[in-house]
Formats: structure tokens, sequence, C-alpha cells
């Protein structure tokens, strides 16, 4: 009973945190929340009015919506880059930040939620997926697998997040014996969730530019960069306008492991790339209409070149010690990972694997003002809900947010 009390002035306290703030924190949520208005307005307007108000055709049923959430699959696995050398090689500097990981995740994997829900011409249909009224068709269907891996790394990380907050707020260290078996599991739960996704592409017989044997390590590799550009921006930012102390070894370690993963994740793009102009097999049109464009179509061309170069150079930026310890450079570098990750695992993977069709057919598409505008307010839902939980777990962190009656000295260590 006891227990519950606390637990109850823990979210009490919880609300009175995020009722305060400066200028700068409520003009910050005043304009995610009229993003997310002016998104709500131009999904209803989709919802009333069907998919034809966005760019989508029988030809690209796939676009901009399922791109944005298979990146931010690729973001929500960012915490397995903090948790293996805080966890499995015990580095101390990285294990102090581990919890931004864990409500980076929570926040990616509420967006892809809600990415899928917006592609879906009629919501209702997803009333099949809850037990007890439709089956998810466990386990024939690889739909139903991703359904089940996102959702169970959602409550993982919620467990995870709230477990070591509350232990705190009540002043005891978090038990090694229930703290260090949850995390150790988000390891091969985060990969998981990556290499499901993979597979829903992977396992398309006809769509030959994501029939490849190493589209799920392709996955992977990005998502050790992308997600951790993320959470570097955010540690810097708490550094410079809270207490909070992170230290430069952690975020250069960081920084180098990211170097690591993103010469992985281009070594196997080119991989990619020299099999089918290589082979030249009727195949590599998909590839050809990606950098070279077909028969003058080309509009997805110039991105994804940047996208290349983006990621080169964002590599070699991380790769020498020099710049990867410099404070612009390592900003720098980090928009450059995001930039090109984002558009090689969104616009670069989706729109050339539907072009040309089955039927040879070539559809040049480019996003609508609809979806931009829902995308950017359901962006705005996942920013939000972080910059709320990083506002509660920040005073917890730093020993400002405590129960009244609970004892001193507890820590992350465990």
């Amino acid at each position: 009973m006891a227990t519950v009390s606390m637990f109850a002035r823990f979210i009490l306290g919880s609300v009175r945190i995020l009722l305060r703030g400066n200028k700068l924190y409520w003009a910050w949520v005043a304009a995610l929340l009229a993003m997310i208005a002016a998104g709500a307005i131009a999904y209803f307007r989709q919802f009333d009015e069907g998919l034809v108000t966005t760019s989508m055709r029988d030809q690209v049923s796939w676009a901009f919506y399922i791109g944005n959430f298979t990146f931010l699959v690729g973001v929500a696995a960012a915490a397995v880059l903090l948790v293996i050398p805080a966890y499995v090689y015990q580095w101390k500097p990285i294990k102090e930040v581990v919890i931004l990981g864990e409500l980076l995740a929570i926040s990616a994997i509420s967006m892809c939620g809600l990415f899928v829900f917006v592609d879906v011409g009629r919501p209702t249909m997803l009333m099949h997926l809850v037990p007890g009224i439709g089956r998810l068709n466990v386990p024939s269907s690889l739909l139903a697998w991703d359904v089940l891996v996102l959702n169970g790394y959602l409550v993982l990380n919620f467990v995870i997040v709230t477990y070591l907050l509350f232990s705190l707020y009540r002043g005891s260290t978090p038990s090694k014996k229930i703290f260090t078996p949850l995390v150790l599991f988000s390891i091969p739960a985060a990969i998981g969730i990556h290499t499901v996704t993979a597979f829903l592409y992977n396992g398309l017989a006809a769509r030959p530019f994501w029939n490849s044997a190493i589209l799920a390590p392709r996955f992977i590799a990005s998502a050790f960069c992308s997600g951790p550009a993320v959470l570097l921006v955010l540690m810097m930012l708490l550094r410079r306008f809270t207490r909070f102390e992170i230290s430069d070894t952690a975020i250069w370690k960081i920084a180098e492991l990211m170097a690591y993963a993103m010469g992985v994740n281009l070594f196997l793009l080119a991989a990619e790339v020299f099999k089918e102009f290589y082979s030249d097999t009727e195949h590599v049109i998909h590839m050809e209409y990606m950098f070279t464009g077909v028969g003058g179509h080309s509009a997805i061309v110039p991105y994804m070149w940047i996208a290349v170069i983006c990621s080169i150079l964002a590599f070699l930026l991380f790769l020498v010690p020099r710049t990867r310890k410099n404070p612009v450079t390592l900003l720098l570098g980090c928009a450059l990972i995001y930039s090109g990750v984002y558009i090689e695992k969104g616009m670069g993977l989706v729109i050339p694997g539907l072009t040309p069709d089955a039927l040879g057919e070539i559809y040049e598409y480019f996003p609508s003002r609809s979806e931009v505008v829902v995308s950017l307010g359901v962006f705005s839902v996942g920013f939000l809900l972080f910059t709320l939980m990083v506002k509660i777990a920040t005073p917890i962190m730093l020993g400002e947010f405590r129960d009244a009656r609970a004892p001193r000295g507890a820590s992350v260590e465990h």
C-alpha cells in the first residue's frame, strides 16, 4: 500500500514538473502542439476524402509514411549502441546515459505506430490486430511478427524506464536481479525489431530490389548511426542547459562507434550497387532509377546522391579523432548522418523498390502537401513525448526530484 501511495506521489510530482518551465520550454511545447494540430486537421481531411489526398497510387502504394516508419524503427534501436558498452563491457561513462536511449526508443516506437495508423486507408481495419477481436496469424504472417516485436519492445523500454526512475525517486538503487536482465534483453529485442522489419521487405520475392540477403544487416548498420546521432545532440543540449553531467569520453566513444557503423553501412550499400550494375540483369533498372534515372524519370536521383554524399562526409568526420572531438564538426556530422540515413532508409528504400511497378510502368512519386503536414504532426507527437519524458527524467537523475521520505544516495550504478 505504501508503494502504491508513493507511486501516486511520483505521478503527481511528475505532472508538476511538466507544468513548470521557462519561456523557451513553453515556446517549444506550443510550437509542437501547433504542428500536431495542423497534422490532425490534415489527417481528418485524408480520413474523410481517402488516400487520394496523398500522392500514393496503385503503382506506389508504400511511400512517405512507410518510409518514415522504417527509418524510425532504426532510431528506436539506437539504445543498443549505449547498452552494449555500458552493460556488456561495464563502461561507466555510457552507463549513466543509457536512460536517454530508452526514452528515445519509446518516442520512436510511438511514432512508428502513428505512421502505420495514418497509412491505413481504413483505420478500423486495425481492429483485426486486437486479440479476441481479430487474428494475428502468427507465425505465418510477417506483419503479425512486426506487430508483436514492436509492441513488445515498446513495453520493455517503458518497464525499464519506469522501474529505473521510480527506484531513484524512492531513494533506492535499482536491483541488479531485475534491471540488468531487462536491459540486456533489450539488445536482442532491438536487433529483432529491425530484423523483422527488414524481413517485411526482404520476403517479397516479386520485388527484386528488396529481395536481398544483406537487407537486414544494412538496416541494423544504419540504425546504429541515425539514432545515436539524435542522442549525441540531446546530450550536448542537456550539458548546455541543465546540470546533467555527461563526460566527453562518453560522447566521443559513441561517435567512434557510429563511425564504424557508418563504415559498415556504406560498404553494404556499395556491395548492393556493385552487384546490380556489374551483373547488369533486368533487375538493375531499380538501381538505375535510384542513381541515374530511367527514361527521363529522375525525380529521386538528386536526393539519393545527397544521401550518399552526406553519409560519406559524416563517416570521415567521425572517423578522424580530431573532428569527432570538436563540438562543431561533431554536430555537423550528426546532422549529415541523420540526413543521409533518413533519405536512404525512407525514399531511397521504398520508392525504388516499387518503381518500375510489376507492369513496367514508372510513376514519379513525390509526397503531397497533405502527407508532409501529417508527417510533421506525427514527428511533433514524438518530439513532444520525448521532451516531456526527458523533463521528468533529468531532475530524477540529478537527484532533484525525490520522495520526501526517501533516503539519499541512490544512483544508477547496478
